[in-house]
């Protein structure tokens, strides 16, 4: 499968990709000054963990052995779990720079270190000072050039980037962080977040949301802090999307935000969802056996992932552009991922010509929504539109089984037959 860009080509990160793509708005307006605060916040790393259910998503796409798939990269969770799958390609695209190096040393970690058990220390733990020489050792003579000189850029503080696998890697990245700032602000209520794991049963989950943390977004600061879309950025929501966001709860980002998080709490036990374990935390379970984690962390999937690492490639690029380059009717499943409600008609709809263009028979196209409705119709020209069917009611039900909990909406699209 030809790749769009060769795998060294990791642009600086100030490259002008993720700029174009958030940038809607005048430099000079109040709108298009937010746009461009975010393209700054959102050019690091964002996501240690990429917060959509890879299980939710496998079972939308009916993977098939010799599936061609391209989706978003994120934090490459979801698209190294596809592997599992057995596809003959995964191609991961992304603008964020940040993202396509932390990618990449995924793919050389579990391709290189010596066993399971060095990779969870990796990226379970992610906290212990052996990671470093792990690196040294096993990981860094197989990284690409512009992979290995990211990690190795000494950041403000002084210390190489990779340092952050020895320091809690999910305390760090714009979500990390974001995170941390929230348990900061429980705490200055008397609030442990962390109390929500000693929960036994889902009915203690409940009761503890519903004493501890509902209250919290009724706090003045919440609630004048949630009002302000750079509140949000540490969540990697541009300003684009908090618009959509808002409108699920008429306008009060604060209900919204209670009722995503009422479900992450409530809605399934947490010896299922590690989404959970992140939030209240900021890490994976301590048992790495039996504690919930995502299927390419998981001991019983290392040897798969391991065997195909090689059929994954990491890009930076967008989709559209990346797809542009495709042949066509050679891709079987599209993941966008969120990354639709940060675009322009005009976006969407040379996007949905690409992917028009580019599926093959059957193509399965999933993606996720801030609000709850599908984005497209009215947006998207309806003869592109009328190519594909929407799941309503299949894309409700596994919406409903989505356990980040995070989004409005789930959506699965398939190519009718021509």
């Amino acid at each position: 499968m030809a790749h769009a860009r060769p795998m060294t080509d990791i642009p600086a990160p100030g490259s002008s990709k993720l700029n174009d793509a958030v940038r809607q708005n005048g430099l000079f307006s109040r709108a298009g000054i937010s746009e461009r605060l975010f393209a700054h916040v959102f050019k690091g790393l964002v996501y240690p963990q990429i917060w959509e259910d890879p299980e939710v998503d496998m079972e939308a796409l009916e993977i098939f052995p010799g599936a061609r798939i391209v989706t978003i990269a994120s934090g490459g969770c979801n698209a190294m779990s596809y592997l599992t799958a057995d596809p003959a390609a995964v191609e991961a695209v992304d603008l964020n720079t940040a993202h396509v190096a932390f990618n990449r040393l995924k793919l050389a970690a579990v391709k290189n270190l010596p066993n399971y058990d060095a990779f969870y220390r990796f990226y379970g733990k992610a906290d212990d000072r052996a990671n470093l020489a792990a690196y040294e050792r096993f990981i860094q003579p197989e990284l690409d050039t512009a992979s290995r000189s990211y990690w190795e850029k000494r950041m403000w503080s002084g210390r190489r980037r990779i340092t952050i696998f020895s320091r809690d890697l999910y305390r760090h990245g714009l979500l990390g962080l974001f995170i941390g700032m929230g348990h900061r602000v429980a705490r200055l209520y008397g609030i442990d977040p962390r109390d929500m794991l000693k929960a036994r049963t889902m009915e203690e989950q409940r009761a503890y949301f519903d004493t501890a943390l509902s209250p919290l977004f009724d706090k003045r600061m919440v609630r004048w802090a949630t009002k302000r879309k750079s509140s949000l950025f540490g969540l990697g929501i541009p300003p684009q999307q908090y618009d959509a966001l808002a409108t699920a709860g008429n306008g009060d980002m604060a209900q919204v935000l209670r009722g995503r998080l009422e479900k992450l709490a409530c809605g399934f036990p947490l010896s299922e969802n590690y989404f959970a374990w992140q939030a209240f935390g900021r890490g994976y379970s301590s048992d790495a056996e039996t504690g919930p984690l995502p299927p390419y962390l998981s001991r019983d999937n290392f040897s798969i992932v391991r065997e195909r690492a090689e059929r994954m490639s990491v890009v930076n690029a967008s989709l559209t552009e990346f797809l542009a380059e495709k042949p066509d009717a050679s891709v079987d499943r599209f993941i966008l991922l969120d990354a639709q409600d940060w675009m322009s008609d005009l976006q969407l709809e040379q996007l949905w010509t690409e992917i028009s263009r580019t599926a093959a028979k059957g193509a399965r196209v999933i993606f996720r929504t801030a609000a709850e409705p599908s984005l497209l119709p009215g947006r998207v020209p309806e003869d592109i539109l009328a190519r594909w069917h929407y799941h309503a009611e299949r894309s409700a039900a596994l919406h409903a089984r989505d356990r980040s909990s995070i989004y409005g909406g789930f959506h699965l699209y398939t190519l009718r037959d021509r």
